[in-house]
């Protein structure tokens, strides 16, 4: 196995723990619901007393079944393991408590833990199945955010929990589906976002000058044109750290007040001075 293959199947075992607590430690002993597959399992807990493990082993395994052709080998085989490993540590935390009855800690404290375990799982290739395969291929064929599509699919689920949990818990479940999203979008997208600033200026290359030499980032020359007037352009295309976007502004501003500036959210950046594609 190589190196990258090992910190995966770590990675996906720790994900699958974190999410494990995340429902044995929060939603069950608070009577929250959940979304995706996990959420019906709960429901189905709460009505019938059936175990969440095992019914999400088999509910899994059965959408794995449908789902599996629109999936590449490495996600479905990561996908495999990872239901595997949530019915197991669902079962083995089936008992762990905190002793806690602030229903928005535990809803909070819920969507954290949901949040890690599931980001984690999905940024080493890896899905829980049910709607996260619904999201993951809404992100694939309709370029949807993977957090937000599977905030949508969740709460479909979610709110199908009404007249079991009732209002308020079912309001503090879309809280903490909330929370979830943005923790699994801190997770997937990193630590450090980055910035695409594009710029249009009639002293392009001075303000170029000055990103190389003060900033120390590489700067790309588009060529274009504006389309009333037919007068050739030279376009800056610069990616910059979030801590960045200050000092370039600065820089504009000093050699063209009237520069066109436009920033844009980037959410992977790959190649020199950035991260490695190969990694």
């Amino acid at each position: 196995m190589t190196k990258k293959r090992i910190i995966d199947i770590a990675s996906l075992v720790a994900g699958s723990f974190i999410f494990a607590l995340a429902i044995n430690l929060f939603v069950i002993p608070n009577d929250l619901g959940e979304g995706g597959v996990t959420g019906i399992t709960i429901i189905f807990y709460y009505l019938f007393a059936w175990s969440p493990s095992l019914l999400n082993l088999i509910m899994n395994a059965f959408l794995l079944v449908i789902g599996y052709k629109f999936l590449d080998k490495t996600t479905t085989i990561y996908t495999i393991i990872v239901v595997a490993l949530n019915s197991l540590f669902l079962h083995l935390t089936h008992d762990w408590r905190i002793d806690s009855n602030e229903l928005i800690v535990n809803a909070i404290f819920g969507g954290i833990f949901s949040g890690v375990g599931i980001g984690i799982i999905v940024r080493s290739g890896g899905t829980t199945a049910g709607t996260v395969i619904l999201a993951r291929l809404a992100n694939k064929f309709l370029d949807w955010n993977v957090s937000y599509a599977l905030l949508f699919f969740d709460l479909i689920v979610a709110c199908s929990s009404f007249f079991i949990i009732g209002a308020e818990r079912l309001m503090l479940t879309i809280i903490m589906l909330y929370i979830a999203t943005k923790v699994m979008e801190f997770i997937i997208e990193g630590l450090n976002p980055k910035k695409a600033v594009t710029i249009i200026s009639k002293n392009h290359a001075q303000i170029a000058e000055q990103v190389t030499k003060v900033m120390d980032r590489g700067v790309t020359v588009l060529t274009g044109y504006g389309y009333y007037t037919k007068d050739a352009k030279e376009v800056l295309y610069i990616v910059i750290s979030k801590q960045e976007v200050s000092m370039l502004k600065k820089i504009v501003k000093a050699e063209d007040k009237d520069a066109f500036l436009t920033i844009h959210d980037v959410r992977d950046v790959f190649g020199e001075g950035f991260v490695d594609i190969s990694k």
